[in-house]
């Protein structure tokens, strides 16, 4: 044998040295490989699992807006006359204070010519004659 041939059979000796010591780190991995197949293996139903529950929810969802939907547009009028409505109130409650501070002016008016003449005693006494009278009479 020559110095190739010692060579050659070395670096054999050193490569089936080199296949045994990973012979243990190549099994572990060939471990997590079929775990992972495993793993993967349910991936796709599990994914179309999730995307028919989520079309479900999603369509719920839309049925649900178009509900609302319709029911928003048969309230549509019922809220417009009540908008009509508290329009008209806010107005006739306007007019109101309008004839009740007039007559607050005009009473404080009639107070004052009262209290200068004299005619409270006069004034309360008519009025409870006429309130005795009223009630004679029904």
């Amino acid at each position: 044998m020559d110095w190739l041939g010692i060579g050659v059979l070395i670096i054999g000796i050193a490569f089936l040295a080199f296949v045994v010591m990973l012979i243990k780190p190549l099994k572990n991995l060939s471990g997590v490989f079929s775990s992972l197949r495993s793993t993967t293996d349910a991936l796709p139903q599990q994914v179309a699992d999730i995307t028919s529950g989520a079309k479900d929810t999603l369509t719920t969802g839309r049925e649900t807006i178009q509900q609302l939907n319709n029911q928003m547009s048969e309230l549509s009028p019922i809220f417009t006359i009540l908008g009509d409505v508290g329009e008209t109130t806010n107005k006739l409650s306007s007019s109101m204070v309008d004839i009740t501070k007039e007559m607050k002016d005009n009473t404080e008016e009639g107070s004052t010519f009262i209290e200068r003449k004299n005619l409270e005693g006069l004034y309360g006494a008519i009025t409870l004659g006429y309130y005795a009278f009223q009630r004679r009479n029904p």
